[in-house]
């Protein structure tokens, strides 16, 4: 009797740990396509929970009714300008997809005149133009393919930001559910980290939440409100592909590339066509909006991120390679937070040989 039950063990832990992988992955499968929102909600709420305590002390008001003003306040900052700027992309690459997969022809606006009174490059580049604006394809020529590749994922792009703008609005609703209840869920991560580590889960857990914020409202926040800001004043300039340029703009600061690089060439170009008070003013705009990041940089990143650019750099890229728009922000996070655990438990490894 006891020889048969001996038996009979493996093959009933195989079964269960196979129905556990099966219902384990059955569930992933189902939820897969909420996990991008889900995470992004999370991080968007660790980020917002200083600002959700501060607008409960002066408001007065309960938890649950905090959460749902914080919630509708950053819908109204964030999702205006940011639909007007992805409906914007829409309408930029629409010609564009008639070009690359129709076969239509480019159209390229003739340059202003002031182009040719620029100092060195202005005749040259006011006779390049006028040829490309009259003979676009006979311009392009050699670089066509490339302009293709370009056109391409700024299509796929396009494409993806609707879909990017309901998620966006998805998790910051998740984010108002989780701030509500933000004290079960730092009792669950708390008991999450203990079962994974021991009796850790309190210290895991602080330096998870300190090393989300500083992403968020130190890499994030900064580069959200630049690139926003920074397509305002395209939209508002009528410079064109202002959409795809603010998409650029947002990719440059999240992986920490100044954004001047693309603000101040664009401010030089509206001399050639805007008049001389609102290029002034589009200037001074346009440095207010790239120096940002030196200003308020230093105040949101006190504790600092411990991680190296790179691992900010590929998270980031690879975030938006594979889950779009939302994926350029929480692949940031998520990596970095790994990176983080990964580079505290390697400590602790090296620790006890070199004492």
């Amino acid at each position: 009797m006891n020889d048969k039950t001996q038996t009979s063990d493996p093959m009933d832990t195989a079964i269960r740990i196979g129905l556990m992988a099966l219902l384990t992955g059955w569930s992933i499968y189902i939820a897969s396509p909420f996990i991008g929102p889900i995470v992004w909600g999370v991080i968007i709420a660790i980020g917002s929970y200083p600002l959700y305590r501060w607008l409960q002390k002066k408001t007065g008001l309960g938890k649950n009714l905090t959460a749902t003003l914080l919630t509708l306040l950053m819908l109204a900052i964030l999702i205006i300008p940011s639909v007007m700027l992805s409906s914007a992309l829409v309408d930029e690459t629409r010609d564009l997809s008639g070009y690359l997969q129709e076969g239509n022809e480019i159209s390229i606006p003739p340059p202003p005149d002031g182009v040719a009174n620029w100092p060195l490059v202005g005749k040259k580049l006011h006779t390049f133009w006028t040829y490309a604006s009259e003979n676009p394809r006979e311009a392009l020529g050699e670089i066509e393919p490339q302009l293709k590749v370009v056109g391409k994922w700024l299509i796929s792009a396009a494409a993806g930001t609707g879909l990017g703008i309901l998620m966006f609005i998805f998790s910051i609703i998740i984010a108002g559910i989780f701030l509500a209840t933000a004290n079960s869920g730092r009792m669950a991560a708390v008991a999450i980290f203990d079962r994974l580590t021991g009796n850790r889960g309190e210290e895991l857990t602080e330096l998870s939440k300190s090393t989300v914020r500083s992403v968020v409202n130190g890499i994030l926040g900064i580069a959200i409100i630049q690139s926003i800001l920074a397509g305002l004043g395209f939209l508002a300039m009528s410079i064109p592909g202002a959409g795809a340029l603010a998409l650029v703009c947002l990719v440059l600061a999240v992986v920490q590339i100044d954004i001047l690089i693309i603000l101040i060439p664009l401010s030089i170009y509206a001399f050639s066509f805007a008049g001389t008070g609102a290029a002034i003013a589009f200037l001074v705009w346009n440095i207010a909006v790239g120096l940002m990041n030196n200003v308020l940089k230093p105040i949101l990143l006190a504790r600092g991120v411990k991680a190296p650019m790179a691992v900010i750099f590929v998270g980031a890229i690879g975030g938006l390679i594979a889950h779009g728009l939302v994926g350029l922000f929480v692949g940031a996070v998520v990596l970095v937070l790994a990176y983080t655990l990964f580079m505290l438990w390697l400590d602790e490894r090296t620790a006890p040989q070199d004492a």
